[in-house]
């Protein structure tokens, strides 16, 4: 029962918040929000599952209760995690509190329902990493969409509206392809039910039988092209990215923080769960075309960022970039590729989580995000621009920070990938990638941060307040941590995805972090 009671105090939290007076309302949605976090990090010391749950393998705090019969299909309540979905739980209560302390400067108006919208998204959130059954899935994957379209309408930019609906068109069409696409494919299985692991292993079986007139490969292969856009769109990646940078612009920055550090993860989880897990003959089908469009994510997004003005943007098409690397990753089906990628979700949702929450510091103090605007800024705010530089040299790969560790696990997955013979040409190509993130945030740091101090604004520059600067510090030392100690999350991410490798003809040998990295906890 802890995944329930995990949901439904978030719930419960999220309605308590809503009715309480504005004053009170940020101050009461942290203290509420300690309690998910410290129940994550309770499930997270008491883990011992092994295997991937959607491939029949031990299944950690499960409970199936069925539901009702719908068509002919039995529906039930059935929620677990394995070593694929219990780090991204974890992420979203660590994320989702730092991100109620950083409102509590920029949110002045309406703040009540704000925090409780907040935490309704994240009990959604918590709903889709832990649901085995599609039909409850589908429910939390579609409720998320409700509280950040609010978030984003209400208390965003200028263009507010703009970019909600956009947001909300786009990710909405997309999950109406991808369950199209899977409804056809559970059509032609002798399944009885929507459950995700038994669809798994019938799939894995070879039980599917053709639809519509289709056969069964052509039916596999329309499923898994319609799943893989309507996932796509959620990642996002090139060329259905263009919503993401209009909501991440007008977004405030505690919503920004959550759509780019853990939203954004629901579509390359997605991916991993349905896609690559269920239709693995698919994938490697396919996987010249998927590699192609990992590496058009990674050097188009980068090179997008690089003629970007306002920070905020600039780290918003860097996401389109780090999650290029994810996909390309998860296509190469190795124990490193597939696990590298899970792991670069959990770098990369802390690490974009800090750039993201220290521009809106900066932003607090200097109301602008334009690159032109000001100069000199470590001078004034030390300790912020401190911790933007170690953001940005995190996000550049520097070893002993999270994104050097997930980056390393997927180009050595990548390079010793089967897959496709040219798999070594697409991950050198990726990697110039890294060339060009540095190119761009090292010319943001130096124009923003460094040189004699200018501002083009009538506002008192100095080092912003603890209730700013406490968060980022406390993002910046778990991306830190988790780059010292991979073994925080690997060894439960390696046990999850060797199944998936099973019969792909993937690299499935078991992966020593402290040969390797030269470090981590045992």
């Amino acid at each position: 029962m802890m995944i329930e009671l995990l949901i439904g105090f978030t719930f419960v939290a999220a309605l308590a918040t809503m009715v309480a007076p504005d004053e009170y309302a940020g101050r009461l949605a942290f203290a509420l929000s300690l309690l998910p976090v410290a129940g994550s990090l309770l499930m997270w010391g008491q883990f011992d599952a092994v295997g991937n749950a959607l491939m029949g393998g031990q299944i950690a705090f499960e409970t199936t209760v069925q539901w009702f019969t719908l068509g002919g299909l039995d529906l039930q309540w059935h929620v677990g995690v394995d070593g694929i979905s219990l780090p991204l739980v974890v992420l979203t209560t660590i994320l989702t509190t730092l991100s109620i302390v950083s409102a509590w400067s920029p949110i002045s108006e309406r703040q009540s329902q704000f925090y409780g919208l907040m935490l309704l998204m994240e009990a959604n959130l918590l709903g889709v990493f832990t649901a085995l059954d599609f039909f409850v899935w589908f429910i939390f994957w579609e409720a998320v969409l409700v509280p950040m379209y609010f978030l984003i309408g209400i208390w965003g930019g200028p263009r507010r509206k703009y970019a909600a609906i956009k947001f909300f068109v786009y990710t909405n069409i997309a999950s109406l392809v991808m369950f199209i696409g899977f409804v056809a494919l559970v059509l032609g299985l002798p399944v009885d039910s929507l459950d995700l692991p038994a669809i798994a292993q019938s799939l894995r079986a070879g039980e599917i039988a053709g639809y519509a007139g289709l056969s069964a490969a052509n039916l596999k292969l329309v499923a898994f092209v319609a799943m893989f856009l309507g996932f796509a769109v959620k990642v996002p990646v090139a060329p259905l990215h263009t919503w993401l940078p209009d909501a991440h612009v007008e977004a405030p920055t505690p919503v920004s923080v959550m759509l780019a550090g853990v939203l954004l993860k629901m579509g390359t989880y997605a991916l991993l769960r349905f896609n690559f897990t269920m239709l693995p003959d698919v994938a490697t089908a396919l996987a010249v075309p998927i590699a192609a469009i990992a590496v058009i994510s990674v050097i188009y997004g980068a090179m997008l960022a690089l003629a970007q003005q306002d920070l905020k943007r600039i780290v918003a098409y860097s996401s389109v970039s780090s999650m290029g690397y994810v996909i390309l990753g998860l296509v190469a089906y190795t124990t490193y590729g597939v696990g590298g990628a899970t792991f670069q979700m959990i770098a990369h949702g802390l690490i974009s989580g800090l750039m993201f929450m220290t521009v809106g510091v900066i932003y607090n103090v200097t109301h602008t995000r334009m690159v032109g605007d000001m100069s000199g800024m470590a001078d004034r705010m030390p300790l912020t621009a401190g911790v933007f530089v170690a953001g940005a040299f995190g996000y550049m790969g520097l070893p002993l920070m999270a994104g050097f560790a997930g980056e390393f696990f997927i180009f050595k997955g990548a390079f010793a990938s089967t897959t496709i013979p040219s798999m070594p040409i697409f991950t050198a190509v990726a990697m110039f990638g890294i060339v060009i993130v540095a190119g761009y945030l090292l010319f943001a740091m130096q124009r923003t941060l460094f040189g004699p101090f200018s501002f083009d604004g009538d506002y008192e520059v100095r080092e912003a307040p603890l209730r700013d600067t406490v968060p980022i510090t406390v993002l910046l030392l778990l991306v830190i941590a988790l780059g010292i100690a991979p073994n925080l999350f690997w060894p439960m991410i390696q046990d999850a995805v060797n199944p998936v490798l099973q019969g792909v003809g993937g690299s499935q040998a078991s992966v020593d972090l402290a040969g390797v990295l030269g470090g981590g906890l045992p």
